[in-house]
């Protein structure tokens, strides 16, 4: 499965609706919807042509420095690309397709002294590395960073009959791909003419070395198909770490020494081989704990030959999470006799007796093999004890280990947290995030779309990576890991609102009537909870918001106004389900979300036919408003039957949950206030009433308040 090139809404235009977007977005701590929705500049667009020109267009993830510096330059019917032996194979098949796809019907690739005779009508895109002469030349003073992943971008509009010159420089293949990852989102039609690039001069790196996602979670795991599209997602996004641990794959934990069959590690192959196309590190991780005998020599020799396994299929990564086992018990006698009477010191010590074996004689002796990575059996607090005393004291210095925060979900991660961790696993940890993962019980019938939030800036210099632990539904689980990603590449730029209205876009393919539909869904699945009874980020904030206008405004009898903004966002909620279906959005996403797009089209329904009845209530048609109200209660009562079946989640077959505590509340109260009308003085907070004759008409009850 190949991802889209985005062939519909000009990128400059996007980018001037993000930019707006992102002089209008409520500051990184503040939920998305505090705010008001996308303003009208921002979703109406200007003609591509103007904002070519004026535009500092919007990358994700957020580059370290991007600027403009003249008129965009046209992608010329034939284009010749420079490359060498260093050029990246990845980066150079991705510039060919973005080149063609943008308007290019002959794309020449040649090499440094083969180049063609310089002409005004070839554009002349250069990749490789930044030090080549010619690449050099063009970056001039925009120099790609000596770091691991940096990379520049410089265009040069061609002077006196010097071609157009797009100079893509990379520190290493990594960051050659990052660059044309990056031109990518440079692209853009003027006026449904051949594609243009804007104008601009790039410098760029990432903050974290690990960026990625761990397939972590409870459930039914993803199938090849979908970790295939993950795969190219994460190289759109730059992310760079992918790894494999899904609980409920039996050769991951349960059957943990039997090889795989040869079906599911052909599968595998393929998607090591698919991960290193996208610049994606391939991380296989066997978790033994529940079973292993940590003293036995053939129970390491099994683990070995499963990482062996593994590492001929190209695997250079490999982590063993030992989370979710027992401490207070050994799996075999043999371990009560080498390391004692069961507990944490001494579960410490034979885990650290077994991954320092892995590290030094299983890692140090594979060319390109990177360091272990290990998940503690405490992973989740700030909490000194015995065990990571031991970690401490005993652990090779070169695992890495992974700390999920102050709780299994933490509501917020700061540096001084991050600090703590590190000093008490006597390394920088590598935190595995479980947001936005939905496989606990706190999330029964939820998906989780709020965006990748409160995780404090400035962790990169406290962290060795971060890993989103997705959801059971793949495509749906791209909000919160676009984010994730963003913020993991520039943490101290990231703007939580502003991602969220980009990863919108990007699964809408930036069309625009798509991009607001899913926000307006994102908004009814916002609440993100936690293992208490707290959720970390509330749910509904948008339409939350305009409830409380709604009751403001009615109550103080401006309730045309009232009824004309709520019904228009309810029919918002209405349609968006048959909007987010329609084609523009990436149909997995549409697949992973059906049960709540259901709900969601009858939940809106019933919001706009109680709003109806309100209003009919207040122009004194009271059989109109009962009607309109026993509608309403009819879609409520279809909403509420509609069920997650098949359940990719452990919560089986539940009903989804659609901005629950604000869209029902709304409709129990207005349905109360009906009921109420002439004791509440026509509809009328009953908290706010002086008590009106029973049976005056609504306009005088207004009237005398």
């Amino acid at each position: 499965m190949r991802r889209r090139i985005a062939r519909g809404a000009p990128a400059a235009a996007v980018a001037v609706a993000a930019a707006v977007a992102l002089s209008n977005s409520a500051p990184s701590d503040s939920a998305p919807g505090d705010s008001a929705p996308l303003p009208a500049s921002a979703t109406q667009l200007a003609p591509a042509s103007q904002l070519a020109a004026a535009a500092v267009p919007a990358v994700f993830p957020t580059p370290r420095s991007l600027v403009r510096s003249g008129d965009d330059i046209a992608v010329t019917g034939r284009v010749v690309v420079v490359t060498d032996a260093r050029t990246d194979p990845s980066a150079k098949a991705r510039l060919v397709e973005y080149l063609t796809a943008h308007g290019a019907t002959r794309v020449d690739v040649t090499d440094p002294p083969h180049t063609p005779k310089a002409s005004p009508h070839l554009l002349t895109v250069l990749l490789g590395p930044a030090q080549r002469p010619d690449i050099a030349r063009t970056l001039g003073r925009t120099r790609a960073p000596d770091r691991t992943d940096g990379y520049a971008i410089s265009v040069r509009p061609g002077r006196h009959a010097a071609p157009d010159v797009v100079a893509l420089g990379g520190h290493d293949g990594a960051g050659q791909f990052y660059a044309v990852q990056t031109l990518r989102q440079l692209f853009h039609r003027a006026d449904g003419k051949r594609g243009k690039v804007a104008n601009v001069q790039v410098s760029d790196h990432p903050s974290m070395a690990l960026r990625g996602t761990i397939e972590g979670f409870y459930g039914q795991p993803w199938t090849h198909a979908e970790r295939l599209d993950q795969m190219d997602f994460y190289g759109d996004i730059k992310a760079n770490t992918y790894i494999y641990a899904p609980k409920d794959d039996p050769y991951h934990r349960g059957k943990w020494r039997d090889p795989y069959p040869a079906d599911k590690l052909n599968e595998l192959g393929a998607l090591v081989g698919r991960a290193a196309a996208n610049h994606v590190r391939f991380t296989f991780a066997v978790s033994p704990g529940e079973s292993i005998c940590y003293s036995d020599p053939a129970d390491r020799t099994a683990l070995t030959a499963k990482l062996q396994a593994m590492y001929d299929l190209g695997t250079r990564a490999f982590s063993i999470p030992l989370d979710d086992i027992s401490y207070t018990k050994w799996n075999c006698d043999a371990d009560l006799k080498t390391y004692g009477a069961p507990g944490r010191a001494a579960a410490a010590a034979a885990q650290v007796d077994l991954l320092n074996d892995l590290q030094r004689n299983f890692i140090t002796t594979h060319e390109g093999a990177q360091p272990l990575q290990m998940v503690p059996t405490e992973y989740g607090d700030l909490t000194d004890t015995a065990y990571k005393q031991k970690l401490r004291a005993s652990l090779d210095p070169a695992v890495v280990v992974m700390w999920t925060g102050t709780d299994v979900v933490p509501p917020s991660i700061t540096n001084t947290q991050a600090d703590a961790a590190s000093q008490l696993f006597g390394r920088k940890v590598f935190v595995w995030d479980n947001y936005p993962v939905n496989d606990y019980g706190n999330t029964s019938g939820r998906l989780l779309l709020a965006p990748y939030d409160k995780r404090e800036a400035g962790l990169s210099d406290h962290l060795s990576g971060i890993v989103a632990n997705p959801m059971n539904q793949p495509y749906a689980s791209k909000v919160a890991v676009f984010g994730a990603a963003d913020f993991a590449w520039n943490d101290r730029a990231y703007q939580a609102a502003t991602n969220w209205q980009r990863a919108m876009s990007y699964l809408a393919d930036r069309d625009t009537a798509a991009t607001e539909a899913l926000l307006t869904f994102g908004d009814l699945e916002h609440l993100a909870p936690t293992f208490g009874a707290t959720p970390w980020q509330s749910q509904a904030p948008r339409l939350s918001a305009r409830v409380t206008r709604f009751w403001t405004d009615w109550d103080d009898c401006d309730r045309e106004n009232a009824v004309r903004e709520l019904r228009t966002y309810a029919r918002g909620v209405e349609r968006s389900a048959a909007i987010i279906r329609g084609g523009a959005v990436q149909k997995g996403f549409a697949v992973d979300a059906a049960p709540w797009l259901d709900a969601t089209q009858l939940w809106g329904s019933a919001a706009v036919t109680m709003i109806d009845a309100l209003h009919a209530r207040d122009r004194g048609d009271r059989p109109g408003a009962d009607k309109l109200a026993a509608e309403s209660r009819s879609f409520q009562a279809r909403a509420k039957a509609v069920r997650i079946a098949p359940s990719r989640n452990t919560w089986g077959e539940v009903a989804p949950k659609v901005g629950d505590g604000v869209l029902d509340s709304f409709l129990v109260q207005a349905d109360t206030r009906l009921t109420l009308w002439d004791t509440a003085g026509g509809g009328r907070s009953l908290d706010t009433v002086d008590s009106p004759t029973v049976g005056e008409s609504t306009m005088v009850a207004c009237e005398k308040n």
